[in-house]
Protein backbone atom coordinates (compact mmCIF):
# COMPACT_ATOMS: atom_id res chain seq x y z
CA UNK A 1 0.00 0.00 0.00
CA UNK A 2 1.13 3.43 -0.33
CA UNK A 3 0.20 6.36 1.93
CA UNK A 4 -0.10 9.57 0.01
CA UNK A 5 0.14 12.62 1.83
CA UNK A 6 2.17 15.47 4.04
CA UNK A 7 3.51 15.12 7.44
CA UNK A 8 2.29 18.20 8.56
CA UNK A 9 -1.33 17.19 7.87
CA UNK A 10 -3.03 15.39 11.35
CA UNK A 11 -5.17 13.61 9.13
CA UNK A 12 -1.99 11.80 7.31
CA UNK A 13 -0.56 11.51 10.40
CA UNK A 14 -3.15 9.10 12.09
CA UNK A 15 -3.63 6.77 9.05
CA UNK A 16 0.18 6.80 9.92
CA UNK A 17 0.05 5.94 13.04
CA UNK A 18 -2.43 3.11 12.27
CA UNK A 19 -0.17 1.37 10.44
CA UNK A 20 2.79 1.64 12.62
CA UNK A 21 0.44 -0.23 15.25
CA UNK A 22 -0.46 -2.33 12.89
CA UNK A 23 2.99 -3.40 11.76
CA UNK A 24 1.46 -3.09 8.20
CA UNK A 25 3.91 -2.57 5.36
CA UNK A 26 3.39 0.76 3.55
CA UNK A 27 4.84 3.28 1.23
CA UNK A 28 4.64 6.64 1.83
CA UNK A 29 4.61 8.75 -0.62
CA UNK A 30 4.77 12.70 -0.24
CA UNK A 31 1.46 14.81 -2.18
CA UNK A 32 0.21 18.10 -0.78
CA UNK A 33 -3.98 18.70 -1.35
CA UNK A 34 -4.41 19.42 -5.47
CA UNK A 35 -6.75 20.20 -7.73
CA UNK A 36 -5.00 18.88 -10.69
CA UNK A 37 -6.29 16.17 -12.78
CA UNK A 38 -3.79 13.59 -11.88
CA UNK A 39 -4.43 13.49 -8.18
CA UNK A 40 -7.86 13.79 -8.54
CA UNK A 41 -8.11 10.95 -10.10
CA UNK A 42 -6.85 9.66 -6.85
CA UNK A 43 -8.42 11.83 -3.89
CA UNK A 44 -11.78 13.40 -5.84
CA UNK A 45 -11.89 16.14 -3.66
CA UNK A 46 -7.97 17.23 -3.88
CA UNK A 47 -7.87 15.96 -0.15
CA UNK A 48 -4.97 14.25 2.03
CA UNK A 49 -4.78 11.49 2.74
CA UNK A 50 -4.93 9.42 -0.20
CA UNK A 51 -4.08 5.50 0.23
CA UNK A 52 -3.45 3.51 -2.85
CA UNK A 53 -4.44 -0.12 -2.49
CA UNK A 54 -3.74 -2.69 -4.96
CA UNK A 55 -8.26 -2.51 -5.41
CA UNK A 56 -7.77 1.17 -6.29
CA UNK A 57 -7.85 4.42 -4.29
CA UNK A 58 -9.65 5.10 -0.89
CA UNK A 59 -9.86 8.39 0.73
CA UNK A 60 -11.59 10.14 3.88
CA UNK A 61 -9.19 8.95 7.28
CA UNK A 62 -12.13 7.54 9.13
CA UNK A 63 -12.67 5.06 5.97
CA UNK A 64 -9.38 4.50 5.40
CA UNK A 65 -8.90 3.09 9.43
CA UNK A 66 -11.98 1.37 8.69
CA UNK A 67 -10.68 -0.87 6.00
CA UNK A 68 -7.28 -1.19 7.78
CA UNK A 69 -9.18 -2.70 10.45
CA UNK A 70 -10.98 -5.11 8.14
CA UNK A 71 -7.77 -6.10 6.80
CA UNK A 72 -7.32 -8.05 10.14
CA UNK A 73 -3.45 -7.11 9.91
CA UNK A 74 -1.79 -6.60 13.16
CA UNK A 75 -3.93 -6.06 16.63
CA UNK A 76 -7.29 -4.57 16.43
CA UNK A 77 -7.72 -0.85 17.28
CA UNK A 78 -11.54 -1.64 18.64
CA UNK A 79 -12.67 -2.69 21.62
CA UNK A 80 -14.67 -6.12 21.39
CA UNK A 81 -17.95 -5.03 22.37
CA UNK A 82 -20.04 -3.50 20.53
CA UNK A 83 -21.26 -0.71 22.51
CA UNK A 84 -17.27 0.10 22.93
CA UNK A 85 -16.79 0.04 19.70
CA UNK A 86 -19.79 2.42 18.94
CA UNK A 87 -18.50 4.58 21.63
CA UNK A 88 -15.09 5.06 19.99
CA UNK A 89 -16.74 5.97 16.59
CA UNK A 90 -18.78 8.64 18.71
CA UNK A 91 -15.64 9.99 20.41
CA UNK A 92 -13.96 10.10 16.30
CA UNK A 93 -17.07 11.99 15.53
CA UNK A 94 -16.93 14.45 17.95
CA UNK A 95 -13.18 15.29 17.96
CA UNK A 96 -13.31 16.03 14.11
CA UNK A 97 -16.87 18.06 13.85
CA UNK A 98 -17.23 19.61 16.93
CA UNK A 99 -12.97 20.41 18.02
CA UNK A 100 -11.05 20.36 14.82
CA UNK A 101 -13.76 22.05 12.10
CA UNK A 102 -14.09 24.82 14.21
CA UNK A 103 -10.49 25.09 15.17
CA UNK A 104 -9.98 24.88 11.74
CA UNK A 105 -11.50 28.09 11.31
CA UNK A 106 -8.09 29.84 12.91
CA UNK A 107 -5.59 28.00 11.43
CA UNK A 108 -5.18 30.37 9.02
CA UNK A 109 -5.11 33.20 11.72
CA UNK A 110 -2.60 30.72 13.84
CA UNK A 111 -0.34 29.40 11.57
CA UNK A 112 -0.69 31.22 8.10
CA UNK A 113 -0.43 34.93 9.14
CA UNK A 114 -4.28 35.69 7.89
CA UNK A 115 -5.77 37.70 11.06
CA UNK A 116 -8.91 37.12 12.20
CA UNK A 117 -11.20 39.35 13.69
CA UNK A 118 -12.20 39.40 17.61
CA UNK A 119 -15.89 38.22 16.67
CA UNK A 120 -14.89 35.28 14.82
CA UNK A 121 -12.39 34.20 17.20
CA UNK A 122 -15.27 34.94 19.89
CA UNK A 123 -17.70 31.94 17.91
CA UNK A 124 -15.36 29.53 17.46
CA UNK A 125 -14.06 29.84 21.64
CA UNK A 126 -17.61 29.45 21.90
CA UNK A 127 -18.05 26.42 19.55
CA UNK A 128 -15.07 24.91 21.23
CA UNK A 129 -16.37 25.22 25.02
CA UNK A 130 -19.35 23.19 24.19
CA UNK A 131 -17.36 20.61 22.14
CA UNK A 132 -14.88 20.23 24.81
CA UNK A 133 -17.71 20.09 27.15
CA UNK A 134 -20.01 17.47 25.23
CA UNK A 135 -15.88 15.42 24.78
CA UNK A 136 -15.67 15.47 28.35
CA UNK A 137 -19.18 13.86 29.18
CA UNK A 138 -18.41 10.79 26.33
CA UNK A 139 -15.22 10.53 27.49
CA UNK A 140 -15.52 10.59 31.78
CA UNK A 141 -15.18 6.91 32.30
CA UNK A 142 -11.19 5.57 32.14
CA UNK A 143 -12.01 2.90 29.23
CA UNK A 144 -10.70 5.48 26.91
CA UNK A 145 -7.41 7.20 26.60
CA UNK A 146 -5.56 5.05 29.34
CA UNK A 147 -2.21 3.07 28.65
CA UNK A 148 -3.58 -0.34 28.75
CA UNK A 149 -5.37 -0.63 25.58
CA UNK A 150 -4.97 1.97 22.43
CA UNK A 151 -7.68 2.82 20.10
CA UNK A 152 -8.81 4.73 16.98
CA UNK A 153 -9.79 7.55 19.86
CA UNK A 154 -6.57 7.82 21.55
CA UNK A 155 -5.10 8.43 18.07
CA UNK A 156 -7.94 10.99 16.73
CA UNK A 157 -7.24 12.73 20.46
CA UNK A 158 -3.86 13.04 19.86
CA UNK A 159 -3.33 14.75 16.63
CA UNK A 160 -6.60 16.04 17.01
CA UNK A 161 -5.90 17.87 20.44
CA UNK A 162 -2.32 18.66 19.94
CA UNK A 163 -3.07 20.80 16.72
CA UNK A 164 -5.98 22.92 18.83
CA UNK A 165 -3.74 23.14 21.51
CA UNK A 166 -1.52 25.15 19.25
CA UNK A 167 -4.06 27.17 17.72
CA UNK A 168 -5.56 27.70 21.20
CA UNK A 169 -2.37 29.45 22.60
CA UNK A 170 -1.55 31.63 19.27
CA UNK A 171 -4.90 32.76 18.44
CA UNK A 172 -6.66 32.62 21.29
CA UNK A 173 -4.16 33.13 24.30
CA UNK A 174 -5.56 30.13 25.37
CA UNK A 175 -3.34 27.79 27.75
CA UNK A 176 -5.54 25.08 26.71
CA UNK A 177 -2.37 22.52 27.92
CA UNK A 178 -3.10 23.93 31.77
CA UNK A 179 -6.98 24.59 31.35
CA UNK A 180 -8.35 21.53 29.53
CA UNK A 181 -8.95 19.14 32.23
CA UNK A 182 -6.67 16.02 31.60
CA UNK A 183 -5.61 17.11 28.06
CA UNK A 184 -1.84 17.56 29.21
CA UNK A 185 -1.58 14.16 30.78
CA UNK A 186 -3.17 12.32 28.02
CA UNK A 187 -1.13 13.79 25.34
CA UNK A 188 2.56 12.76 27.49
CA UNK A 189 1.10 9.44 27.59
CA UNK A 190 0.33 8.91 24.19
CA UNK A 191 3.87 10.51 23.28
CA UNK A 192 5.50 7.97 24.80
CA UNK A 193 4.65 5.55 22.10
CA UNK A 194 6.76 4.57 19.61
CA UNK A 195 4.65 5.20 16.54
CA UNK A 196 4.26 8.71 18.01
CA UNK A 197 7.98 9.06 18.54
CA UNK A 198 8.40 8.07 14.86
CA UNK A 199 5.80 10.17 13.19
CA UNK A 200 7.52 13.33 15.13
CA UNK A 201 11.37 12.45 13.86
CA UNK A 202 10.04 12.00 10.30
CA UNK A 203 8.44 15.35 10.64
CA UNK A 204 11.79 16.77 11.75
CA UNK A 205 13.77 15.07 9.27
CA UNK A 206 11.45 16.44 6.52
CA UNK A 207 11.39 19.75 7.31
Amino acid sequence: MKLHGFPISNYYNMVKMVLLEKGMDFEEVLASPSQESGYLAMSPMGKVPCLETEHGYLTETAVIIEYLEDLGEGPSLFPGDPFQRARVREIMHYLEIYIELPARELYGDAFFSRPANDELKAQVRKKLDRGLQALAQITHDSTYFNAQQLSYADIFYYFTMTVFARMAKKSLAWDAYNEVPKLRERIERLAQRASVQKIHADQKAGS
